[in-house]
């Protein structure tokens, strides 16, 4: 073989190769599609759950902070009305 034949085997062999995966990598196949969408499916489920958990906990813990916010307002109001009654007890004994 003489060096132009060489280079031109050599250059088509190299074109082959070069563009060979390319053929395999664009094609997939029908369960490809089925499975990602079998994904998507599964991640959205997973993520609905965490937010679930997320809102649940959330609520819970509303709920204790506002039953102790208002336990201390309940007890804020009758040491207020304590002490005031108190205060003016004296002043209303009829003497």
């Amino acid at each position: 073989m003489n060096s132009k034949a060489l280079r031109t085997a050599v250059a088509t062999l190299a074109a082959v190769l070069a563009f060979a995966p390319a053929g395999v990598t664009f094609a997939q196949p029908q369960d490809s599609a089925k499975q990602d969408m079998k994904d998507a499916g599964h991640d959205t489920k997973q993520a609905a759950k965490k937010t679930g958990h997320g809102i649940a906990k959330g609520t819970k813990t509303a709920a204790r902070k506002t039953k102790n916010g208002t336990k201390k307002v309940v007890h804020g109001a009758a040491h207020g009305t304590k002490k005031a009654a108190d205060k003016v007890e004296d002043k209303t004994d009829p003497k």
